[in-house]
């Protein structure tokens, strides 16, 4: 009976204000402890905002991110950014096995099959600054649900403006002309060079087309894309973020 009683005084304990731009408070009570070296974005599915906010903060449901953004920029904070929230679940990403962990989750209130407003980009941009600077996350680290979780996640969507986040310095892009990529490269070696997991090699080439080439939906990389990844990985490798842009 005491536990309990700790248990929902915790849940409804002020979360420590980090960032300097406007949140609502909505405390979650599902985290654990742990230090942040990624962001990791998703949609949340759901038709409004306060839908995904009843889903983050139900106990049963035992899902939360740190930050969800509105389709009207509001940024509501439901996790201390030093807790560790559940929002990547069974994920890798260059060897790490546990995202939640190591990571900072946003959940963007889309429902997988509408642009993403500008307004929540903006914010989102605002946020990513915000974080990147406190925490010194590196730019390559900025990366979407589907990409630590192919086969198993496919958020945020082909919708998801990638190349105007790169732009703003977070996350990685290249645009052409690309190198080619080393003769005898295949997708496997390329794709796990940057990050992947490649057990199920077609989930992770599908994650890829995802983020870097959502109009193309064939099985396998093309020359072009293999020698697109062999620009990222040299980007992510130097600490580089984004590539050229027109």
């Amino acid at each position: 009976m005491v536990a309990a009683v700790v248990l929902a005084l915790s849940a409804c304990a002020p979360l420590p204000r980090y960032t300097t731009l406007p949140v609502d408070m909505r405390p979650s009570p599902n985290f654990g402890e742990r230090r942040p070296n990624y962001v990791i974005l998703h949609h949340t599915t759901n038709d409004t905002a306060e839908q995904a906010v009843s889903t983050l903060t139900n106990r049963f449901k035992q899902v939360s991110a740190h930050y969800l953004i509105g389709r009207d920029g509001r940024i509501i904070y439901l996790v201390d950014e030093q807790k560790r929230a559940w929002h990547a679940g069974d994920s890798y990403w260059g060897g790490n096995r546990d995202l939640n962990s190591s990571s900072i989750g946003i959940e963007l209130d889309n429902n997988g099959n509408e642009p993403f407003t500008d307004a929540q980009i903006s914010v989102l941009i605002d946020l990513l600054r915000d974080l990147s600077l406190r925490w010194n996350i590196p730019p390559a680290n900025v990366l979407g649900h589907g990409d630590v979780a192919p086969g198993r996640k496919v958020d945020p969507s082909p919708l998801f403006p990638w190349r105007r986040l790169a732009a703003a310095g977070f996350g990685l892009w290249c645009d052409p002309p690309y190198q080619p990529a080393p003769a005898g490269a295949d997708d496997a070696t390329l794709l796990a060079a940057l990050g992947y997991d490649v057990t199920r090699l077609p989930a992770a080439v599908a994650a890829f087309k995802r983020h870097w080439a959502p109009d193309d939906a064939t099985p396998v990389l093309s020359v072009d894309q293999r020698a697109l990844l062999q620009c990222l990985i040299g980007k992510q490798q130097t600490g580089g973020g984004s590539g050229s842009y027109q």
